[in-house]
């Protein structure tokens, strides 16, 4: 298992972005199909299982911020109830990691200083940071919106590996880069002028989001080899949770904690069934199924998202929008499971 902004698995960026870290993920055909075609039956469909079950309980916590918003909780005080209940799971995570007998080499051999300032540098950066823009931006555009504008950080990973990695891009990802952003844009173009008046500065904050979010993948894939995927996800996610806290110490009064009791159950569910749970089944689908089966249930993300949004949050729901999303979704299906010539 490697990170995940609030239950996005980071292996599912892109298998040319980031190398895998389990035997029995290598094992499996680089191919989605391929795969899908040797394994066991019950191994398939219970992997493919908790793969569409972790994508559709993060695809919940947009609607679930949007509706926390409805009690008139701020950003600073929101993201710190969630990190507050998802604390202890991941305090758990970290201990049990390197107390299990089955931990890899990575997860029971001490951490170097570098590694250690590493991983909660990279991740305040792509858990705290970007989880906070994500955050923001939410009080300005829809959930659907929001969801789907996240899902373009296989695409930023392409770019920046190229950037900082030497990582070549080829025909396959100038064509999901050209699919993915001009879906975005259309569903950007319908939604102007409609949505909320600051709608184009919300978006860019979950865009910015994404974008920090791509930066710790970069950061992190070295990293992750070298001290155990389980122990890295823990000990980021704790340090990201911490700043949350110490952020709301710092900018609120006590008194912002005299909120009404729904605000205290959604930060809860949003802690436990979008946060720590999708970590768990898609760590568990990846060991199963591999990557690229995982990557390809993600594609239900956007439109989960949508669909929740139109349910619950009584969201537009145009043919525009489901254009520009089948469009972005293909884009990042291109980058993550086109197999390289």
């Amino acid at each position: 298992m490697r990170g995940c902004l609030n239950g996005v698995p980071s292996s599912v960026a892109g298998s040319n972005t980031l190398s895998q870290t389990s035997a029995s993920q290598a094992s499996l055909p680089s191919d989605g199909i391929a795969a899908a075609s040797v394994l066991p039956p019950v191994q398939l469909l219970t992997g493919l299982g908790l793969a569409v079950a972790g994508v559709v309980a993060f695809s919940l916590r947009p609607v679930i911020i949007k509706l926390a918003y409805r009690y008139n909780v701020d950003p600073v005080t929101l993201i710190m109830l969630r990190m507050v209940f998802a604390l202890p799971f991941f305090l758990g995570m970290a201990l049990w990691s390197g107390a299990r007998k089955g931990a890899g080499k990575g997860d029971r051999a001490p951490i170097a200083g570098r590694d250690l300032a590493l991983t909660i540098g990279l991740g305040i950066t792509g858990y705290y940071a970007a989880s906070f823009c994500d955050f923001l931006g939410l009080r300005y555009v829809s959930a659907g919106m929001g969801r789907l504008l996240l899902f373009l950080y296989p695409t930023i990973v392409v770019i920046l590996s190229a950037m900082f990695l030497g990582k070549r891009i080829g025909l396959r990802e100038v064509v999901a880069l050209v699919v993915s952003y001009a879906g975005v844009a259309l569903v950007v173009w319908s939604e102007v002028g409609t949505g909320h008046p600051n709608f184009m500065a919300g978006a860019g904050l979950v865009f910015m989001g994404a974008f920090l979010y791509s930066v710790y993948l970069v950061g992190s894939s070295r990293v992750v080899q070298r001290i155990g995927s389980m122990r890295f996800t823990a000990y980021a996610m704790t340090a990201a949770c911490l700043c949350c806290i110490l952020q709301f110490i710092v900018l609120r009064p006590l008194s912002a904690l005299d909120l009404p009791l729904p605000v205290y159950g959604l930060s809860a569910v949003m802690a436990v069934v979008c946060t720590v749970l999708p970590v768990l089944m898609t760590a568990e689908a990846l060991r199963r199924v591999g990557p690229n089966l995982v990557a390809l249930s993600g594609a239900i993300g956007p439109v989960a998202a949508a669909v929740f949004g139109y349910l619950v949050l009584a969201e537009p729901m145009g043919m525009l929008q489901l254009a520009g999303a089948a469009l972005t979704v293909a884009g990042v299906m291109i980058i993550t499971l086109w197999k390289t010539a």
